[in-house]
């Protein structure tokens, strides 16, 4: 099977690993340090702390923006799960906001429309987590806008989008928002195996940060409670959890981020491949002219006359992995449990109804390609 997305390890990441294990620290040693700066100076940005995964890396951007019970985050219905469940995580209630068919990102117009009314019933959103879509940037100038306008935090959840730029400035510079979130999962664009980073330009929050990923305990004597203690002192200030990336992870990202940017233009020259072989068909694709943009998943929208099931099941037949990037989240049945209905983000659900995933890795070969691309052919 042609996998819809796979990660690429070389030599270079198992000597780094082979380096760490034999070294004095599998975790909490000083790759992690080294592995943060080098995203930090990647990103153009402060601030980097290295997390565990992507969703610990939401969860802690929502607890170090003191989201809670009584508090509303709002997102894309348009996402994986964990965007939304940040919120909950933290007592929150989740509202969603209809996305533009033509990016497939949040809509910038919708959800100027949902603030009004929510201004005028005393609902607005503390948090707003904007999700980049298979690699594409959300309209971050005009969301920052209206975060100004209305009052609310702006978290960008980039997963998707590691190696993306948003007016010429890497995506996770926090041009337009207060922190950015990144997944290192082996199908993304770059990876540490599992794991995640939250950038931010702000000291105070990245020490917070730091602090809740290390079960809220702090060492640092300029931030204790007592004045009397010896050098093996500590202090758990919070209720914080065991979110920390290992020395071996890092190790592997440090490598990973040093091959960044050729992962971005193979991807970029297998999207281009697929944007010219489907030109003639009738199927709707996103175009993104003139950005650098860190593809991370190639999704077609079928047309009305090709059945999407029955479409998956003949590439899968053929040995094409395809898959579906995302049921919209608020039909799950958790989420439709808490209020909400099919019909609720008609323009999500369209986008679900005929979107495929096709494969999109950088050691996709031609020839692998060329056979997805004479199968999506065939269905027409």
């Amino acid at each position: 099977m042609i996998p819809y997305g796979r990660q690429h390890i070389g030599e270079q990441e198992l000597a780094a690993v082979a380096e760490v294990l034999t070294s004095t620290h599998l975790t909490q040693g000083p790759v992690i340090e080294r592995f943060e700066q080098a995203i930090a100076d990647y990103c153009q940005v402060e601030y980097a702390v290295a997390v565990s995964s992507g969703t610990a890396a939401l969860h802690l951007a929502c607890m170090a923006m003191e989201l809670g019970s009584g508090d509303y985050l709002w997102t894309t219905p348009n996402t994986f799960v964990a965007s939304a469940n940040c919120g909950r995580y933290c007592g929150a209630r989740i509202d969603f906001v209809d996305i533009d068919p033509v990016t497939r990102n949040l809509c910038p117009q919708r959800l100027a429309q949902k603030l009004a009314l929510a201004e005028q019933r005393q609902c607005l959103p503390k948090v707003l987590v904007v999700v980049h879509f298979a690699g594409l940037p959300c309209d971050m100038r005009a969301i920052a806008q209206l975060a100004e306008r209305y009052g609310f935090l702006v978290i960008e959840d980039a997963a998707h989008a590691m190696g993306s730029h948003y007016e010429q400035q890497p995506v996770g510079s926090c041009q337009y928002s207060a922190m950015t979130v990144f997944s290192y999962h082996p199908v993304k664009t770059m990876t540490t195996g599992e794991g995640g980073v939250v950038t931010c330009r702000d000291k105070i929050l990245s020490q917070r940060l730091r602090a809740l990923r290390h079960h809220g305990v702090t060492r640092d004597c300029d931030y204790f409670d007592s004045s009397s203690h010896g050098p093996w002192y500590y202090e758990q200030q919070e209720l914080g959890f065991n979110y920390r990336l290992t020395d071996i992870q890092a190790a592997i990202g440090k490598v990973q981020l040093s091959k960044l940017d050729r992962f971005v233009d193979k991807r970029q020259q297998l999207v281009d491949r697929y944007d010219e072989a489907f030109a003639p068909l009738p199927i709707k694709r996103v175009s993104a002219a003139g950005q650098r943009i860190a593809w991370h998943l190639y999704v077609i929208e079928l047309p009305a006359e090709l059945d999407r099931l029955e479409s998956y099941l003949a590439l899968q037949a053929k040995g094409i992995a395809v898959n579906v990037h995302y049921i919209p989240v608020h039909m799950q049945p958790y989420y439709q449990r808490q209020g909400f209905s099919v019909g609720d983000f008609p323009a999500c659900e369209a986008y679900y109804a005929s979107a495929l995933t096709l494969p999109l890795f950088p050691e996709l070969t031609v020839d692998e390609q060329e056979l997805v691309i004479k199968a999506v052919e065939e269905l027409f």
